[in-house]
């Protein structure tokens, strides 16, 4: 039994407390101190809320580009051989680069590149990209456009507007693209505004449509007339004069100012005769046709602005700014124009960050009930206080680190409100404890720290090193949740100092020993000491006799759970992210390649058909690109796309966004068999393109597309399956026109003066510019419709011969024959190597693993073998998956050695450094059985509540070893005195365990599938941990210490006046 000090025997043991820990004392006398302290604390936390940047996810780093690159009249062969290769020949030589995916299509060719995970200064390494973009342009055919590099943001925008024709007369786009373009200059002028970029803009061109007929009298041919145009349009400095007292600039005067320019240039016949070329063609400001790309807002007209603003902006106060700007700006609108809001990021962050925060203040007074109830008012002042100033130090190291405040970083303030209160119950029980053994306050708070200063050391290390693989986690999934880590290693730290420091002054000031003379009743005993009864309190001290005294028995019972948690842990099912909790979801529609986006257009009005039955607020429409990123894992990576539409779909409060999705995923499907129709819920964690993929990797593209059907076959009968995709599966109809060398020759053509010919009649061919206001407008040479569309007009396009005769006129037809011939749609390449991908999409709920799992048994029952020198692999959420898990366990290793380390130091032996391993990995069970008891995945968010799991549930452990270790050091001892050290251990261990899981309450009533798995493996884990160490660590103790040791030990200890027969008896006591 541990002996009751008298005050002078306290004095004559420490005589030098007070001088070896005046640090910590004087707080205790100098009271001006301790109220700088917590004032100084105070102001830079509420500074840095005051500054500290507000948004709804954190930023990830840009990792992937595209680069586009375009060849017109090449197939997807020639595309391939002629542009790609040449580009990734070039790539190939940066070591950053990951990923190389390449797609070569028709006349253009586009290559996707994605960072290695380890990269954080992306922009050096894009620099490096343009370089060798720019070494490979000699290798490009002379044909080809200048590659188009555009790094991807993966940044949500923080606020999408539409400015909307209103009016049932046919839009006017020059009318709409002005408005549109002065409501971008003006929210670019906005402080914090970092780009703003239009969507559904179909651009403005000035078209010279050639009238054939006139054109072939002249002998002239659209070619012909575009480049006399090219050299009118005089455009470039004529350099200048100098002379001795002033420097004048020459200028040619012969440009395109305005659309009337270009009606009145003149064009010089082949007989030399000059005509105006509004005599021979039609000039106009027109929007180009068929239109590139078309935005719809509740299908009317629209374009789009996306507006990005800096990480470091305050998002709440930018929007009232831009409130008033957009207010303002809608004032001066022309009748028929409105401004309508798609999406505003500022609510959602608002929403977001007050749920958050709602929690934490709940996490917060359900602890300080808790503490309340254990250890009464006193204590709880003082527990309590470590709160307010662990929190303002967290977010003034946020401040410092530069971490926004947005959920991730909130949701570690809210993991970290259990946690950091534990070192504070304990320093201020044991203070208590102290005094009530004779202590003076000062004395207590000294020999308090000397005895907790380095247990409690160790346990926030183990803690920290438990969570800091999340920290050092490179990757997107890293910078997604590794604020969450940072958030907690900051708050146990400073909870570490302030417990030793600032709580343990306010302990002496506050706590009371309890008076044995005066011992209150009811009410007033609660408020003094808590919830204490004294019968439960002496059963709990029979039935921890009983175990300890069998402590073979008692191991086995507190391990049951830890092992049924392993036990069921193989039938958890697998998941990266859960789906997010949104009023948002997206409809993705593509019809087959080569479809106009007229018709896509017509797919969408029957799919908005569809959607007037359900409960949805708001709807937009993007063809022929992406929509905007509304939210930060959808990536805009679809352009120049007709045959591809987004929407994004707003419902109304409360209804079920999952049920409306599978609902409708049924609907349209029936509707609309021509697409493929994906409603797409949206995902948290890094994004992907299918849930599900399969990769084929061989030489022969024919081969390719034959296996791809089969496995897509195999794919489309796994039930959860909705839409199947090949991407080698389509084969597009193309003309060939086959030239007469002969005929050719002596109309004085070559094939490739005829296909440039060709080209221009369809494609036209710029001819200038026309600057108009800030916007440069192309000027753009072709043929009328009728002969671009007509199969009888292209049949008789004339082309401008030069033969022995001079110049002359000639139909197509003359020189050429045609034929309509199958042609590959794509030809795909990852990392160099010839590809088919297949892709899922799943019913919404469904995981994808579980997909992937079904998918695979049925593949293996179907006897597929693939042929020699072909690969099969799997992308999508798998290889995100194993990626980001490869990455947090990558830093584990050296981690688990430092944190051994750290238990062998503190405690000095590797026998309850062992102890203490064992309860860490006993823990992964009960965090695995929580799991399963609740019904949730074990999903990435459940991997990190594990490991977190693992240094939270040795904490209370390390701190009843510790006390073990103080009281009773490696010598053998019996039941009755390890017994009495773990009952005043109890109190704070079951403190910290229900203050832990209180903080964690919130994050589990809220719901939804994010949050809770993480919550439930670790509060259900130190619920678990609690057991272990109350019961298996002083068990394993007795076991290594009193079992174990030598029979001379024992003997040693003996009375000299007992028989052997005594002693026997006396050694067979302590063992059982």
């Amino acid at each position: 039994m541990k002996q009751t000090p008298t005050p002078d025997a306290s004095q004559s043991q420490d005589p030098s407390e007070t001088q070896r820990h005046g640090w910590t004392n004087r707080l205790v006398h100098d009271k001006r101190s301790l109220i700088l302290i917590v004032a100084l604390v105070a102001v830079a936390g509420l500074s840095s809320v005051a500054i500290l940047p507000r948004m709804e996810d954190p930023v990830l780093i840009k990792r992937v580009a595209l680069i586009v690159t375009r060849l017109p009249g090449a197939d997807a062969s020639r595309v391939e051989a002629l542009v790609t290769e040449k580009l990734e020949d070039r790539l190939r030589e940066i070591e950053e680069i990951k990923e190389m995916r390449s797609q070569s299509r028709s006349g253009v060719s586009s290559i996707s590149i994605e960072l290695l995970d380890q990269v954080t200064e992306s922009e050096i390494v894009w620099s490096k990209i343009r370089s060798k973009i720019e070494d490979s342009l000699p290798e490009l055919p002379a044909q080809a456009s200048r590659p188009e590099f555009d790094d991807l943001e993966v940044r949500a925008y923080a606020r999408i507007l539409s400015v909307v024709w209103d009016l049932d007369t046919p839009v006017d786009y020059a009318v709409l693209r002005r408005s549109t373009k002065r409501l971008q200059d003006a929210l670019q002028g906005m402080p914090g505004t970092e780009s703003v970029d239009r969507f559904g803009d179909p651009g403005e061109e000035i078209l010279v449509q050639v009238d054939p007929q006139r054109a072939a009298a002249l002998n002239l041919s659209a070619g012909d007339i575009a480049a006399q145009l090219k050299h009118f349009d005089a455009k470039d400095a004529a350099g200048q004069m100098r002379g001795a007292g002033l420097d004048l600039s020459l200028e040619v005067g012969n440009q395109f100012d305005d659309l009337s320019d270009v009606g009145r240039a003149d064009v010089r016949a082949a007989d030399g005769r000059f005509v105006r070329l509004d005599q021979i063609a039609d000039v106009s400001l027109a929007t180009p046709q068929p239109m590139p790309r078309v935005g719809w807002h509740r299908e009317r007209p629209a374009i789009t602005l996306g507006v990005l603003i800096r990480p470091e902006t305050r998002i709440d106060l930018w929007s009232l700014a831009a409130d008033r700007v957009v207010d303002d700006f809608a004032s001066e609108l022309p009748t028929g124009l409105s401004i309508c809001r798609v999406m505003d990021q500022s609510g959602y962050v608002s929403a977001r960050l007050e749920s958050l925060l709602s929690n934490l203040a709940m996490g917060g007074i359900a602890v300080c009930a808790v503490i309340l109830c254990l250890m009464g008012w006193r204590s709880a002042i003082v527990v309590a206080s470590a709160l307010p100033l662990t929190m303002l130090t967290v977010l003034f190291g946020m401040h410092i680190l530069k971490i926004p405040v947005h959920q991730m970083s909130v949701t570690g303030l809210i993991i970290a409100l259990g946690l950091l209160i534990d070192n504070a119950i304990v320093v201020a029980d044991e203070i208590q404890v102290e005094m009530m053994h004779g202590l003076s306050p000062s004395d207590a708070v000294a020999k308090t720290v000397r005895k907790l200063a380095i247990p409690l050391l160790g346990s926030t290390l183990t803690t920290a090193f438990a969570f800091a693989p999340i920290v050092l986690m490179p990757g997107p999934a890293g910078e997604f949740v590794g604020s969450i880590a940072i958030s907690v290693i900051m708050a146990i730290f400073a909870s570490l100092f302030y417990s030793l420091t600032v709580i343990s002054a306010f302990a002496a000031l506050f706590i009371r020993a309890d008076n044995p003379k005066s011992k209150p009743h009811g009410v007033a005993r609660f408020l003094q000491s808590g919830i204490s009864p004294t019968w439960l309190i002496g059963g709990y001290r029979r039935l921890l006799t009983h175990l300890i005294s069998h402590p073979r028995w008692a191991i086995g019972i507190a391990v049951i759970l830890p092992v049924a948690g392993f036990s069921v842990a193989p039938t958890l099912a697998e998941q990266f992210f859960p789906p997010a909790d949104r009023d948002q979801f997206h409809i993705e529609v593509e019809l087959a390649t080569g479809v106009s986006i007229d018709d896509t257009q017509r797919v969408a009005k029957l799919i908005d058909e569809t959607l007037a039955d359900e409960a949805i607020e708001q709807i937009d429409w993007y063809f022929g690109e992406s929509a905007p990123t509304f939210y930060y894992n959808v990536l805009a990576n679809r352009r120049g796309t007709p045959n591809f539409g987004q929407a994004i779909i707003r419902v109304s409060e409360g209804v079920s966004v999952n049920a409306m999705i599978r609902r409708l995923q049924t609907s349209l499907d029936e509707k609309v068999p021509e697409a493929r129709v994906l409603v797409r819920q949206l995902e948290q964690g890094p994004p992907f393109n299918a849930p599900v993929e399969v990769r084929i990797f061989g030489p022969d593209l024919l081969k390719l597309r034959e296996l791809g059907e089969q496995v897509r076959a195999i794919l489309a009968g796994v039930p959860e399956v909705t839409h199947t995709m090949s991407l080698l599966s389509e084969t597009l109809p193309k003309v060939r026109l086959q030239v007469d060398p002969q005929s050719a020759a002596i109309a004085g053509l070559s094939p490739s003066q005829i296909s440039a010919q060709v080209q221009t009649n369809f494609d036209g061919q710029l001819a200038g510019s026309v600057i108009q206001e800030t916007e440069e407008l192309p000027v753009r040479v072709r043929v009328e419709d009728r002969s671009r569309t007509e199969m009888s007009g292209v049949r008789s396009m004339e082309l401008a011969a030069v033969g022995e005769d001079g110049a002359r006129m000639l139909p197509l037809r003359a020189v050429a024959d045609w034929s309509l011939e199958p042609e590959t749609g794509v030809i795909v390449r990852l990392d160099r190597r010839r590809m088919n991908e297949v892709s899922a999409f799943l019913t919404a709920g469904t995981l994808p693993a579980s997909a992937l799992a079904e998918f695979q048994k049925r593949f293996e029952a179907s006897g597929f073998v693939l042929p020699h020198g072909y690969e099969l692999a799997y992308g999508g959420e798998a290889s995100k998956r194993d990626d980001a898990v490869g990455n947090l366990m990558a830093s584990v290793g050296l981690l688990m050695v430092m944190m051994v380390a750290t238990l062998v130091l503190s405690f000095g032996s590797f026998r309850l450094a062992a102890i203490i391993g064992c309860v860490g990995f006993l823990s992964i069970g009960l965090g695995l059985g929580s799991l399963w008891l609740f019904g949730f995945p074990f999903g990435f968010m459940a991997i990190i509540g594990t490991m977190g799991l693992i240094g939270i549930a040795i904490n209370d452990s390390i701190v009843v070893l510790a006390a073990l270790q103080e009281e009773h050091g490696k010598e053998p001892v019996g039941t009755e005195p390890i017994v009495e050290t773990i009952v005043s251990c109890s109190r704070h261990v079951i403190a910290t365990t229900l203050t832990t899981v209180a903080g964690f309450m919130p994050l589990i009533w809220a719901g939804g599938g994010f949050w809770p798995p993480l919550a439930v493996a670790i509060a259900g884990g130190v619920i678990g941990a609690t057991l272990l160490a109350l019961v298996f660590v002083p068990s394993a103790y007795r076991i290594v210490y009193c079992v174990t040791c030598s029979a001379t030990s024992r003997a040693a200890q003996l009375p000299a006046a007992a028989t052997d027969g005594e002693a026997e008896a006396i050694e067979l006591a302590g063992i059982h």
